[in-house]
């Protein structure tokens, strides 16, 4: 058994009630169990409102499988747990004490569990099965899949979006910053991700606007700091270089810049050329010379076609031509691909819109994103293909991402207890003394 069961049978009050006592014999009426806390650090469940004999408590309470694991835990050691009122714990193998040495009002839930409960939560963590409920998800009604959907990508946005809030906390609120380097991280594709966020560094974005007009300085500038001006695949094409060179070097030592990106920054195993560093690099460099505010520019966009039009912009001709090391090839990728143009709406426009939302307190921004993705085909990958024949809605990018963050949140670490489809599935037949 682990903890979340216990939340969940003391979210839900899925136990039995009668002669209620603390481990010492007083008795408890159990008038508000609290609002769980699944995300910050401290008691499991605050404001609950507890009964104690004739006293009525408000404050926090605490789960543990074990007693004991208040003291392994060293909760009488921290400040934050001064306000629990109640120590709800499956096996009580020793008293507890508060920090200032009084006893802590303990409650014991071991026999007050109806055995299907806990054979249903069993059977669910247990799964061998990827998807654990996957036997059993046509027993729950439609509604039910959705309205789990509808909050796994929201979650899942929320956690796109704090990863951006973090960015904008190291960048001091520099908002445009934010985005510059979240968009250079879309631009990367996972594989290429850490080198694009490396060249954000050697390369920021006080300099990008500073030489936006001038497109031979920009080239030279970001395809320098990306350590990309040493092919030589032509003579017409090596002058090029040198010529980019030559500016970069000045434009270097005229603002003290960091030592270009070496080679190794960048991955190329196992890439289809289009996905190569320089085109990539070519395509953010040519979204950046086009928009000189990368953020009103991305807000602005109302539909799916004006994002698309934001970012199909045409690199310069020479880094149209993808290479590896030793591997070049003469197939031009004038403009980025719609799957690449779907993947930046997803990863990075949507979380930014979500970030932008909470930044501002404006709602109107989430429901942006949600509705961009909506906009969007859906997604067919490794994960949603799990849940195929299942009688999950699948039919947007909206409805992909809701799956994955419904794989990532709550599938894969058998988190049931707090799924919709799982408390269903528990409730179903189950009587309570």
């Amino acid at each position: 058994m682990k903890e979340d069961f216990l939340h969940y049978i003391w979210r839900y009050q899925y136990f039995g009630k009668e002669q209620l006592l603390t481990t010492v014999g007083d008795e408890i009426v159990i008038l508000h169990p609290g609002f769980y806390n699944r995300l910050d650090a401290g008691p499991d469940f605050s404001g609950a409102r507890i009964r104690i004999g004739e006293t009525e408590w408000v404050g926090s309470v605490e789960l543990h499988l074990k007693a004991s694991d208040w003291r392994r835990h060293q909760h009488q050691h921290d400040a934050k747990y001064n306000q629990v009122v109640l120590h709800v714990v499956w096996e009580n193998d020793g008293p507890v004490l508060r920090e200032e040495g009084t006893p802590m009002p303990t409650l014991e839930l071991q026999g007050r569990v109806v055995v299907p409960l806990q054979a249903k939560y069993q059977e669910l963590t247990w799964s061998q099965e990827v998807i654990p409920c996957a036997g059993q998800a046509g027993q729950v009604e439609s509604i039910f899949k959705s309205a789990m959907m509808d909050r796994t990508l929201l979650e899942r946005l929320e956690l796109k979006a704090s990863l951006v809030l973090e960015r904008l906390e190291q960048n001091r609120q520099d908002w445009e910053s934010t985005v510059y380097q979240t968009l250079a991280a879309g631009f990367g594709f996972k594989i290429n991700q850490e080198g694009f966020l490396q060249l954000t560094r050697a390369l920021p974005l006080s300099l990008v606007n500073r030489y936006r007009s001038s497109a031979p300085q920009l080239e030279a500038l970001v395809f320098g700091q990306a350590g990309m001006l040493t092919r030589q695949e032509g003579e017409g094409q090596k002058e090029h270089l040198v010529r980019l060179a030559n500016e970069h070097r000045y434009l270097s030592q005229k603002h003290s810049l960091p030592e270009p990106l070496p080679k190794s920054a960048w991955n190329f195993l196992r890439l289809r050329p289009a996905n190569f560093p320089a085109i990539r690099v070519g395509q953010w460099f040519a979204v950046l010379q086009s928009h000189p505010h990368l953020w009103s520019g991305m807000a602005a966009c109302e539909t799916k076609e004006a994002y698309v039009s934001f970012f199909r912009q045409a690199p310069p001709a020479y880094w149209q031509k993808p290479d590896s090391p030793g591997k070049a090839s003469a197939q031009p990728f004038p403009m980025i691909g719609e799957e690449s143009i779907q993947g930046l709406l997803i990863n990075v426009v949507a979380p930014l819109l979500v970030a932008y939302s909470r930044r501002m307190d404006n709602a109107a921004y989430q429901d942006k994103a949600v509705e961009l993705l909506e906009s969007l085909a859906k997604e067919q990958n490794k994960v949603t293909r799990l849940y195929t024949g299942l009688g999950f809605p699948h039919s947007s990018a909206a409805d992909s991402q809701a799956l994955i963050g419904l794989y990532q949140m709550y599938c894969a670490p058998r988190k049931c207890v707090h799924c919709v489809l799982g408390h269903r599935l528990m409730k179903q037949n189950l009587s309570l003394a």
